[in-house]
């Protein structure tokens, strides 16, 4: 990864992280207004990240639950 993405990324990861321990997942899209006032390819960048790491976790929940259907159903 580019150092761009780098930055991104962990600042995406962290923001995540909060966002869900404070309970105010509007903190995601204020940071990145902030990144956008001053750099709009830090801001892209952030928000793929964001989209991604969001699309994980839920592809990571969904498989948790459909194991633990199968794993109920077979045992």
């Amino acid at each position: 990864m580019s150092v761009l993405e780098d930055l991104a990324d962990s600042l995406a990861k962290d923001t995540i992280e909060e966002a869900f321990r404070i309970g105010r997942e509007s903190l995601i899209t204020d940071v990145a207004k902030q990144l956008g006032a001053t750099s709009t390819t830090m801001e892209e960048a952030y928000l793929t990240s964001i989209r991604m790491r969001l699309a994980e976790r839920r592809a990571r929940e969904f498989l948790t639950t459909q194991v633990k259907q199968a794993d109920a159903k077979s045992g």
